[in-house]
């Protein structure tokens, strides 16, 4: 599936999920050259004043009016079976933005109620990184990004910073500028050692061998 993108080298995309969404967050669209809207995140967009670039999925969380609405909301619409169909309307989503190649991608709406959905979601942020392209899921009370080698954060609104391998093992770890820094540590699966670090200086720098580690921004 490929479908030509609505601008020419987007620098970067947003997607919107039918999760749980934030409205404040919505302004992230403004900094976007693409904006696709996923099954009901579509209609999140609609209901807010956005008119998505791309609406894709099986929309069979909407009525048939919202669906309506949303077709003639969108500057193209995308409409899929629900059966037969082997991806999520998110990574639907996500595999029509990475075709386009852009700088960076961000996932609105990828978390929420539906856990399997919301590590499904978080998972992706591995395909984004594969092709090369930095991925990060915002939602109100987190912002997550996957590194494989480097990752430099200014300090944020976020004040928590947790790490977790999403391999593994992550070697090498190395953080400058937090409270808790560490140097060439070693992350196995199911470790809890850091979570909950926290910014010591305005940038925080973390810096990795081997494996792909989540780094988690969170405020309660």
């Amino acid at each position: 599936m490929y479908i030509a993108p609505p601008v020419p080298r987007p620098r970067h995309v947003v997607i919107c999920a039918g999760g749980i969404i934030d409205a404040s967050l919505l302004s992230v669209c403004n900094e976007a050259d693409i904006v696709i809207g996923a099954d009901r995140g579509a209609l999140t967009l609609a209901n807010h004043g956005i008119c998505p670039d791309v609406a894709i999925g099986d929309f069979d969380s909407v009525t048939e009016d919202e669906r309506n609405r949303i077709r003639s909301c969108s500057k193209h619409y995308l409409d899929f079976d629900a059966i037969d169909k082997d991806y999520t309307d998110t990574e639907l989503a996500f595999h029509t933005a990475i075709a386009w190649k852009p700088a960076r991608i961000t996932l609105l709406g990828a978390t929420g109620t539906r856990l399997d959905h919301t590590l499904g979601n978080i998972h992706l942020l591995r395909v984004g990184l594969d092709q090369g392209i930095p991925c990060q899921i915002i939602d109100g009370h987190n912002i997550i990004r996957l590194t494989n080698s480097k990752l430099t954060l200014p300090r944020q609104p976020y004040p928590y910073i947790s790490l977790l391998p999403l391999s593994m093992t992550v070697t090498g770890i190395t953080l400058k500028g937090f409270a808790y820094p560490l140097t060439d540590a070693t992350l196995h699966i199911g470790q809890s050692l850091a979570i909950s670090n926290q910014f010591a200086e305005e940038e925080g720098t973390i810096t990795i061998r081997d494996g792909y580690l989540l780094v988690i921004c969170s405020r309660d």
